[in-house]
């Protein structure tokens, strides 16, 4: 059958890769200069256009935050590249394997080598960070990378484009269009490792494109990530940190806290207490400049489409406006919202909501908060607030996330030294310093045979010799 024909971008596409490919092939793994200098001018690229790259995101949302770009973006970036320029060599050198007694004398050495050519799939959401972060792990680890960046904004998508051609040749690192025949073909491309941060479902389809080709991949996707406001919390510290959580980038954040388990005695005080924060923080004003708008029409009439199916179904809402005011929606700025009484057969319930929304959800006894998140997809994050040390070690014991904050919202994502990842329809992999380097390098062991061990005795013919052998290898195991 008939191939169908490749687009013009297809088939740009195809070739850089190629080119990418080839090289990794013929010539030898970087050296540890070469990864620093990459490192280096990728540190360049954000320091020299942070004021651009702040535009330009905000342009695409409609309004971004200029402090969220720089706090949940452009520091995080630059910490990742400061701590894999400091951490590189001693990454890249061989590990010492212990070695088993019946092998010795001899050595186990674990080596880290690049895997190739890495590409990773960009979501719109933190379009710096969550481009660039991965690009760090790829580059300190000697990959060559390819970057396909979110349609949803073209305006960074096209200046990233713009200044990595400007400091990488373009076997070294390249940025794709973000047409729809681009999108379709890149995560069909023979990759050694993909990265996609985005959708369960869309994680989905990638995963299943890639594995056509037994591409590994690392997904990054989302779900429903609970915070358990145990009866022992403070229950305004919880609600202040719950607010701010769910309000960083209007709530269009993988991480930020789906909704709310509250002991249904506390449920109407913490959601005063939730409402009291949210108004501090943001205020009324649908001009406030530390308030994000959410990033498309396409994705506004979503969340107002959660919220009139909850309160069809008998949901109490609590806003400081309404969602078809002018003076919000003309701004794309969706008024933080609290849900009381929702109930599973909400659509609010049965899908990411990535917005300003926070349902809340009564318990009658400490058990029912692990059984309901125990019934369901496992989180990529969940939150716990309390001050006793038995229930909080309950949950954790008897719940599975990505990861985990007690008594905050987000920090985890933060901690350098620690994985990020998912588990299960909220994604497979980890990355964030050593541990992208490992994800995105092959460690291949060695084994160094001495010339003074007895491992010929393993060879026929077999007689008295191997049963001796035999023997002393049961016994040493």
């Amino acid at each position: 059958m008939d191939q169908p024909l490749k687009s013009p971008g297809q088939r740009a596409l195809d070739d850089a890769f190629h080119a990418m490919f080839e090289l990794t092939r013929t010539r030898p793994a970087p050296a540890l200069a070469e990864r620093l200098d990459a490192l280096a001018r990728l540190r360049a690229v954000i320091s020299d256009n942070e004021s651009r790259f702040e535009a330009a995101i905000s342009a695409d949302f409609g309004h971004r935050s200029a402090t969220e770009t720089t706090i949940a973006e452009t520091l995080l970036v630059l910490g990742e590249i400061r701590h894999a320029a400091g951490h590189l060599k001693k990454w890249m050198a061989p590990q010492r394997i212990s070695t088993a007694l019946q092998f010795m004398p001899a050595k186990n050495r674990l080596m880290p080598q690049p895997l190739g050519v890495v590409g990773i799939i960009a979501p719109w959401n933190y379009p710096l960070q969550l481009t660039l972060a991965p690009a760090v792990a790829a580059l300190a680890a000697g990959n060559r990378v390819m970057i396909k960046p979110s349609e949803l904004v073209p305006r960074f998508s096209a200046l990233l484009r713009e200044v990595i051609a400007a400091r990488f040749d373009p076997t070294e690192m390249t940025v794709t269009a973000v047409d729809d025949d681009i999108a379709q073909a890149f995560a069909s491309l023979p990759f050694d490792h993909l990265i996609f941060t985005g959708s369960t479902r869309v994680g989905r389809l990638v995963a299943e494109a890639a594995g056509r080709n037994l591409t590994p991949v690392t997904l990054e996707l989302g779900g429903k990530s609970p915070a358990i406001v145990d009866r022992s919390a403070d229950l305004g510290q919880a609600a202040e940190r719950i607010a701010y959580g769910k309000l960083l980038n209007a709530g269009q954040t993988c991480i930020a806290p789906d909704y709310a388990l509250v002991s249904e005695a506390q449920v109407q005080d913490f959601a005063d207490r939730l409402q009291g924060h949210m108004r501090r923080m943001y205020g009324t004003d649908p001009g406030n400049a530390d308030y994000t708008s959410i990033v498309s029409d396409r994705h506004y009439a979503r969340l107002e489409g959660l919220v009139a199916d909850a309160a069809a179904k008998g949901a109490r809402i609590m806003q400081a406006a309404k969602s078809d005011d002018p003076a919000w929606k003309s701004k794309r700025k969706f008024p933080p919202t609290i849900l009381v009484g929702t109930t599973p057969d909400m659509a609010i319930m049965q899908e990411e909501i990535f917005g300003p929304l926070l349902p809340i959800i009564g318990y009658r006894d400490a058990a029912e908060p692990v059984s309901y998140i125990n019934r369901h997809d496992r989180p990529l994050a969940l939150y716990w607030f309390g001050r006793d040390d038995a229930a909080r070690d309950e949950v954790l014991a008897r719940t599975i996330s990505g990861g985990v904050t007690v008594n905050d919202c987000l920090f985890h994502f933060t901690q350098i030294n620690q994985p990020m990842g998912g588990i299960g329809a909220s994604g497979t992999g980890a990355y964030h310093g050593e541990w992208g380097f490992k994800t995105l390098s092959k460690l291949k062991p060695v084994f160094y045979r001495s010339p003074f061990n007895r491992l010929a005795d393993l060879y026929p013919p077999y007689g008295a010799k191997i049963a001796r052998l035999e023997k002393l290898l049961r016994w040493m195991s």
